[in-house]
């Protein structure tokens, strides 16, 4: 029973902000709704405490409201927001482009391709989770080898903003990303040509602000 210990609050608190923030994504909490901490706790089997940190957190990353002993809710979808967060989210896929490109190897390369073929995949089956996990697993890649620990958290931060927009457009009919622009960028990688990686990378990022308006 030595192995067996207590969860650390920061766990619990991170399980309860990853499902509350997982479900505003997704539209399962919509836009305007009320959400009260006992009853999310009671849902996801926690305290009523890390539920109220992870409110705390999505209030700081726009996706909860909140005023004062009146409510805490999700906010809306406004078009500046999405627009602002592209915007910053697309400066530091820039970023770390740039600086990925001479690190890369070929398993890199490979785990790249894999994910724009999932992506695809799911696009075509219009299956909007799938297509937007794959896409977040193409990009990591670059995140993850430019080793820009800053950049990678203003991504992790600004992204659901953003997905939920994709979400709801995926939903009405329309597209996630083209996986020719990411076919575009994984050449540029596969090249070596950083310069040609980061305009591809721009202009999957310009087209998102473009969605948001």
């Amino acid at each position: 029973m030595e192995a067996i210990r207590p969860v650390p609050r920061t766990l619990l608190r991170d399980r309860a902000y990853e499902a509350i923030r997982d479900a505003i994504v997704a539209g399962e909490i919509e836009p305007g709704a009320v959400v009260r901490d006992a009853e999310l706790a009671e849902r996801l089997g926690l305290s009523r405490a890390p539920v109220r940190e992870a409110f705390s957190r999505l209030v700081d990353e726009g996706l909860l409201e909140s005023k004062p002993q009146s409510y805490t809710r999700v906010t809306p979808l406004v078009a500046a927001d999405v627009r602002d967060a592209a915007a910053v989210v697309g400066a530091m896929h820039e970023l770390v482009t740039r600086v990925a490109v001479p690190r890369l190897f070929a398993a890199d390369i490979a785990a790249m391709s894999a994910a724009n073929e999932r992506f695809a995949a799911a696009v075509a089956a219009g299956d909007v989770d799938t297509a937007l996990r794959a896409d977040d697993e193409l990009h990591d890649v670059l995140v993850r080898v430019s080793g820009n620990r800053a950049a990678a958290a203003t991504v992790a931060r600004y992204t659901p903003l953003i997905r939920r927009l994709e979400r709801r457009r995926f939903g009405e009919g329309g597209s996630c990303r083209s996986a020719g622009l990411h076919e575009r960028l994984i050449d540029a990688c596969a090249a070596g040509d950083a310069a040609e990686a980061v305009r591809v990378t721009a202009e999957i990022w310009r087209g998102l602000e473009e969605l948001a308006d």
